[in-house]
């Protein structure tokens, strides 16, 4: 598996010669943000479900900064943030919302945006804006708790899947030695 991931990861070269990556070429270059072992792939994956859940495109400079902040794999972080996409933001962030709701206390259901109106476009912009207003802290609250509860959960699933798959490792070749 390891000699899989590694056809794909970028070698030294690549940014060394990469004039945008220059600057930064000490701290990309650290040996811990490259390495393919338990500890750092469980780290690359809970700094990238971790970011995952930060609305737009700053989710991959996020995961960055936590790998090198953390001294986990790098690519493996930037890799993991794209399970949020189209398909599943949503889902996510209305469990985020139900989270937040149940951690705030807040016993109303889901609040409806307001209809758009053309007519009146000046009203429903301030009912919008009262309403993100209503939905920001339990929608807040929710994404930190999940977001760090999926972190949690990667970090011992990867560590738990590398383990088993070394257990099994083991067995094989103790089944061929004898």
């Amino acid at each position: 598996m390891r000699h899989y991931l590694k056809k794909y990861l970028p070698d030294h070269e690549t940014i060394r010669r990469n004039p945008w990556l220059r600057p930064f070429e000490s701290t990309l270059l650290h040996p811990r943000l490259w390495h393919l072992n338990r500890h750092s792939v469980a780290g690359g994956v809970a700094a990238g479900l971790f970011c995952g859940l930060i609305p737009g495109p700053l989710q991959m400079f996020a995961a960055a900064i936590c790998a090198v902040v953390f001294r986990v794999n790098l690519p493996l972080a930037l890799l993991v943030t794209v399970y949020t996409n189209p398909l599943t933001i949503v889902p996510l962030y209305l469990l985020a919302y139900q989270l937040g709701r149940l951690a705030t206390g807040q016993s109303n259901g889901f609040i409806a945006p307001p209809e758009f109106s053309l007519t009146d476009f000046v009203g429903w912009t301030e009912a919008m804006q009262a309403w993100m207003l209503v939905v920001a802290k339990p929608l807040g609250v929710g994404l930190v708790i999940l977001a760090a509860g999926l972190a949690v959960i990667g970090y011992f699933a990867t560590k738990a899947v590398w383990r088993a798959h070394l257990i099994a490792a083991w067995r094989r070749r103790k089944a061929i030695r004898s």
